[in-house]
């Protein structure tokens, strides 16, 4: 079973930036199940976003770099299998009512945009910390789930299995329990790395930050793509899918407000995307200035 990062603290840097540059209100969504709760930026409440651990923790280690090129079709693997996914029902995850539940109404637009006076640096980073904690916590619920008897390879939707980077260059598959943690390790370390995520006043950020930032985010949307195909089941059965509906949305909504991702790596949860679009939770890419 695959165990998980617990209790990361936010570098002392990015709490002085959040306490002091952007005030007591970033944190102030999501506290409960209630989906006519409006987004209200400005409010003066200081919460945890998407509150749900489990108390598991992640043995660090040194991983294997990931690549963007680890992606595989499986078509060639197994044509069979997806010509059964066509005749397939849509997944659980696009379907009525749960493709609209959340704990938010509105655009997450409000609360992605770069504050006036902020950093884009240390916005980035500060939001790739949270989005990263968050999303920890949340792999933490179905966890023990990921075995590598049910799931011998990490996939999102039936067409694409996600393979990890050798240093020899060559790519492996491997169980999703694993692939999961070695990427919460590799990201771990990098928002660990004073190099990347430098903490003290005074020092500069370097030039791979964003390439390293878009990196994180690619492997974050992999589990992110992995968990909504496979596990969404489990977060109904837990009342949980308006708390994950609601981060997907603010997740993705950075990602289209800062392109971080790519448009084909999107692809698992295309339609999910377009359907977020439609209700206008996220703004549409094409409508994206960056």
């Amino acid at each position: 079973m695959s165990t998980l990062i617990k209790n990361n603290p936010v570098p002392n840097k990015y709490v002085v930036f959040q306490h002091h540059q952007l005030g007591n209100n970033y944190n102030e969504l999501y506290l409960n199940n209630d989906s006519s709760t409006s987004l209200n930026y400005n409010q003066n409440t200081q919460a945890s976003l998407y509150s749900n651990n489990n108390g598991s923790s992640l043995s660090l280690r040194r991983t294997h770099s990931p690549s963007k090129q680890s992606v595989r079709s499986l078509k060639s693997v197994n044509q069979t299998r997806q010509q059964q996914s066509k005749q397939a029902p849509k997944p659980l995850f696009i379907c009525e009512p749960f493709v609209k539940i959340a704990l938010v109404k509105g655009s997450y637009k409000t609360i992605v945009q770069l504050p006036k006076y902020v950093d884009y640096h240390e916005w980035l980073a500060l939001n790739t910390f949270e989005l990263f904690n968050h999303l920890n916590k949340f792999y933490g619920v179905i966890a023990e789930y990921v075995t590598p008897d049910r799931y011998p390879i990490m996939t999102a939707d039936p067409k694409t299995e996600y393979v990890w980077m050798m240093p020899n260059g060559k790519t492996v598959s491997l169980p999703a329990n694993q692939y999961i943690d070695h990427a919460l390790t590799w990201i771990n370390n990098k928002i660990n790395d004073q190099t990347i995520f430098p903490t003290k006043s005074g020092m500069a950020f370097p030039p791979s930050f964003l390439k390293e930032i878009k990196g994180i985010y690619i492997q974050m949307f992999r589990i992110i793509a992995h968990i909504f195909h496979n596990h969404f089941d489990k977060f109904v059965h837990l009342s949980l899918e308006a708390h994950w509906n609601s981060y997907f949305a603010h997740f993705i909504s950075f990602v289209i407000e800062f392109d971080l991702i790519d448009k084909h790596e999107l692809e698992p949860l295309r339609m999910l995307i377009d359907n977020l679009e439609t209700q206008g939770k996220i703004i549409p890419f094409s409508k994206n200035t960056l």
